[in-house]
């Protein structure tokens, strides 16, 4: 899949190719563009140019009809767990409403299938099924929308934020579920994440975001031991340590994030950054080869030097 966006404010001229299998960290500051680039992926949000591949066919061109089928392929976890389940509908029904829409199977073919996905996210079926949302805790309910997520076997799923919203102690319990559910299923998963700690577990590929383009992308083992733009050392340095005082420090990182109606000229990252020269103001700089480590990829004048 490949997703080019080159007009607008939110995101642009970001270009992401996602290789089957494999999860995809998405990081960077709360209104950096992650979630609309993760929504334009899946046609919540359209784009106003550029192209989404999926499977060889370009998701911006197809009818309405192709379009809707082809969805059934691309699911999507949202962030606030509770606010995106129906509270009149029980969880059974929640998790059923795939099934139906789609009309996969009989009644009892969808009843089997309900307690197979309940029971894959670590719900039980005869205690959860006919109880409704708001009387499960937020870590529960996110366990159900990812049963529902997963009803129609879906190729690409698209995670906005799913541990944001819940406490520290269950967020390691739904990152630690929705890495075996991969494993177990073959599952591509788009992770999205303001935290670079929430998705140190995550085995494939990182790319930081700011200000709606892409600056960094590399292996995840590669980009937290050997992080070359600013941006990312500067967040990589916010992640508390478990021993104080052998961190990361940056120093000359400072303010608000610019708003995205009127982006700094140039790198849009200049204003924050330590090393910012009048280079940095008149050219963009394109994501280009950081070193030896394939897939290293870095949008900077002047990166930090390698580790």
């Amino acid at each position: 899949m490949l997703f080019d966006h080159r007009a607008g404010n939110a995101v642009s001229g970001v270009s992401v190719e996602l290789r089957r299998g494999e999860t995809l960290g998405l990081v960077g500051e709360s209104g950096c563009g992650k979630s609309t680039l993760g929504k334009a992926i899946v046609r919540l949000a359209k784009p106003t140019s550029g192209s989404v591949v999926f499977q060889g066919e370009d998701l911006l061109h197809l009818s309405s009809t192709r379009l809707r089928a082809v969805r059934a392929k691309l699911q999507m976890i949202f962030q606030d767990p509770v606010s995106s389940l129906n509270p009149r509908r029980r969880v059974a029904e929640i998790v059923r409403e795939p099934l139906e829409v789609w009309k996969v199977g009989d009644k009892p073919a969808r009843g089997k299938r309900v307690r197979e996905l309940l029971e894959q996210v670590g719900i039980d079926p005869d205690l959860a099924g006919q109880r409704r949302p708001q009387e499960f805790s937020g870590g529960q309910c996110q366990r159900i929308s990812t049963a529902r997520a997963l009803a129609l076997e879906p190729e690409l799923i698209i995670c906005d934020e799913p541990v944001s919203a819940l406490d520290v102690s269950v967020q390691a319990q739904i990152l630690n579920l929705l890495e075996d559910l991969k494993e177990r299923l073959g599952l591509t998963l788009v992770f999205i994440s303001h935290d670079l700690a929430v998705v140190k577990s995550i085995r494939d590929r990182v790319a930081v975001m700011y200000l709606g383009k892409i600056v960094e992308t590399a292996p995840a083992g590669e980009l937290y031991e050997n992080p070359r733009h600013h941006y990312t050392a500067a967040l990589l340095a916010a992640i508390p340590d478990d021993e104080p005082g052998t961190g990361r420090t940056i120093e000359g990182v400072q303010g608000e994030l610019p708003s995205p109606l009127a982006p700094p000229s140039g790198c849009r990252f200049r204003t924050r950054c330590p090393r910012a020269e009048a280079r940095c103001a008149e050219e963009e700089p394109r994501l280009r080869a950081a070193g030896p480590i394939a897939g290293h990829l870095v949008a900077c004048h002047f990166p930090q030097d390698a580790g």
